[in-house]
């Protein structure tokens, strides 16, 4: 008998970035929104999980969509990645757009039912979410630990950079192991996170960015160029420098539609 493979379509791979971000931001939010600071007011915090628990929220949940989806669609997740990818060599430009679409569209999807929730949450749970940011990025006065627009460039050009650099390296078909980049993601995403929730709450992905912001008033809406700008430009910056040092001109792996190499 033949062993034959079935390619995913053009759909399945679109679907799969859609409910991989959808994954990362519902679980990456929702736990910041609903269980970092749980209960409420409580001086002592005994039961939230607080920044480490929010860090290790958003690794778990690459983790678990990049075993589910990363077989279908490459597991990207983050637009940065995506383009960082592609800069590589590793993923085709003309694929680019339709991930960014799908990644925004399961990002906003995924704030949108932390939404439905809150409105069945007590009092004003929502309302305080939302005037909070929603765990939207920031800097300046929406800083968690008040640092200015140059922390946040700084920290989004070089901790995105580094994120697609450690993709890169795990994936790669000859030097990486499949069975275990997953998790090196995830907890590289960890690890990120918490070095720099108090600088400006994370982003190094403006699809999360972008789906926190839609939530989170004028403020957030303001400062959310800053993370759709500099997570992309330290991805692309990752992809040029990790083809330059790591790939020697005619070395490329075999380039395949959903960002994966044969």
């Amino acid at each position: 008998m033949s062993d034959t493979t079935i390619e995913p379509t053009t759909v399945n791979r679109l679907v799969a970035e859609a409910l991989g971000t959808f994954l990362l931001v519902f679980g990456g939010v929702g736990a910041a929104l609903f269980a970092a600071n749980f209960p409420a007011g409580s001086e002592g915090n005994p039961l939230g999980i607080g920044f480490v628990g929010v860090a290790l929220a958003f690794g778990l949940t690459v983790v678990a969509g990049a075993y589910a989806w990363g077989p279908i669609s490459g597991g990207h997740f983050n637009p940065a990645i995506t383009l960082g990818l592609a800069a590589a060599g590793r993923f085709e430009w003309r694929n680019t757009i339709g991930y960014l679409i799908a990644q925004i569209i399961g990002g906003a999807l995924g704030t949108t039912m932390i939404v439905l929730i809150g409105l069945f949450g007590p009092g004003d749970w929502l309302a305080t979410a939302q005037d909070g940011g929603f765990a939207s990025n920031g800097f300046g006065e929406l800083s968690p630990g008040g640092f200015g627009l140059g922390a946040a460039i700084i920290a989004e050009i070089l901790l995105t950079a580094i994120f697609v650099l450690i993709i890169l390296g795990v994936t790669h078909s000859t030097r990486g192991t499949a069975a275990l980049a997953p998790l090196a993601i995830g907890l590289t995403l960890t690890l990120i996170h918490l070095i720099s929730i108090p600088i400006d709450n994370t982003s190094v992905n403006p699809a999360r960015s972008i789906a926190s912001a839609i939530y989170g008033g004028a403020g957030a809406l303001g400062q959310l160029w800053v993370f759709i700008v500099f997570p992309i430009v330290g991805g692309i910056i990752a992809g040029l420098l990790h083809r330059a040092l790591f790939e020697p001109k005619g070395t490329l792996p075999p380039v395949r539609a959903e960002g994966r190499v044969k």
